[in-house]
């Protein structure tokens, strides 16, 4: 009777793909285990090669403090998105709100001579109530977040045309307060805005209530598995609603930051910031299908736009090809989380 055998030439073939396939399991591990770990390796790999193809104009301090710069409204915009995220939602209304805060605080202060403290109070309140609206249409009317959302970003919008009557407030009319946050500081010969360090506070405290709060591990249970948190006894509609009233306020600090950052309050500028902050929440590893992520990765995120960004535009490359590579990074971004995510399958 003839026995089947294996050769050694056909078996190694085997060897090195069980090899291959645990080290892609082992990585596939770490990922999960540790969502910080994909996007800051791509950040320190980015800055490398524009370092090694741009020169040392993209690793000068100078150029290093604008990226920082230009990223700062998409990283604050980008916590309230996390937030959102986290909890499996989204929210396309987040750049609208940024927006109607911002001019809230500017017709405040100008046309209804209040004192600055309070119209900047009114802005960052009136950011809160949105997010209060958009949480009660989630959790209350069980209107899908992406319906609810879409919906009150032309609402917001358009409040936002109606009480500014389209009209800019000229830079020159800005209270000091309202664009303190765009005036620098030096640190080590590289001028440093305050917007840029505040920023760098609020993802630090937004971090710590994510690990080490009651409420952010309710956030995070929510996300990624609401019938087993409700059983737990989380009251999953209360953290929900939570969730998007504290995104809205943190909305209305960015737009404290935007007015500092542009000068000038425009009830037309922030037209992307809803996409680019969920682009950066993606890029920095947070899942879109919720309960996993790190909202300091939606930092990493940021900067890796940032550092593309500029980069590219330091070696010359058209601003459709900047885009694109985003676009890019996005999609790599999500096929990766599905990769990821199946570790656990």
């Amino acid at each position: 009777m003839a026995h089947d055998t294996v050769s050694p030439s056909a078996a190694r073939p085997l060897t090195h793909r069980s090899g291959r396939d645990g080290l892609l399991a082992h990585a596939q591990a770490a990922l999960h285990s540790k969502p910080l770990l994909g996007p800051l390796i791509v950040l320190v790999l980015a800055s490398l090669f524009f370092t090694l193809w741009v020169g040392p104009r993209f690793s000068a301090p100078l150029n290093l403090s604008l990226i920082v710069q230009q990223v700062q409204i998409i990283g604050m915009v980008g916590i309230a998105q996390t937030l959102i995220v986290l909890t499996a939602g989204i929210d396309l209304s987040v750049g609208a709100i940024t927006v109607l805060s911002s001019v809230v605080m500017g017709k405040m202060a100008v046309d209804n001579d209040l004192p600055v403290p309070v119209a900047l109070l009114l802005g960052v309140v009136t950011a809160g109530l949105c997010g209060g609206i958009n949480g009660t249409l989630v959790n209350r009317f069980r209107i899908p977040p992406f319906i609810a959302t879409l919906g009150t970003l032309s609402v917001f919008s358009s409040l936002t045309l109606l009480y500014s009557k389209s009209e800019t407030v000229r830079a020159q009319d800005v209270p000091d307060l309202l664009s303190w946050p765009g005036r620098s500081i030096d640190i080590l010969g590289t001028d440093i805005t305050y917007s840029s360090l505040m920023m760098v506070g609020c993802f630090a405290a937004v971090a710590y209530l994510l690990r080490g709060t009651a409420w952010g591990a309710h956030v995070h249970a929510v996300g990624d598995d609401p019938e087993g948190a409700r059983l737990s006894g989380i009251r999953t509609g209360r953290v929900r609603l939570s969730v998007y009233i504290v995104a809205g306020l943190i909305c209305g600090i960015a737009s404290w930051f935007l007015i500092g950052r542009i000068g000038s309050i425009s009830p037309h500028t922030g037209e992307n910031l809803n996409l680019q902050s969920i682009t950066a929440v993606v890029i920095g590893g947070t899942s879109l299908f919720g309960g996993r992520g790190h909202v300091l990765g939606t930092l990493l995120g940021s900067l890796i736009v940032g550092v593309f960004s500029s980069g590219l535009a330091l070696a010359g490359v058209d601003v459709l090809w900047q885009v694109f590579t985003v676009g890019i990074l996005v999609i790599a971004a999500v096929a990766a989380d599905q990769w990821i995510r199946k570790v656990a399958a």
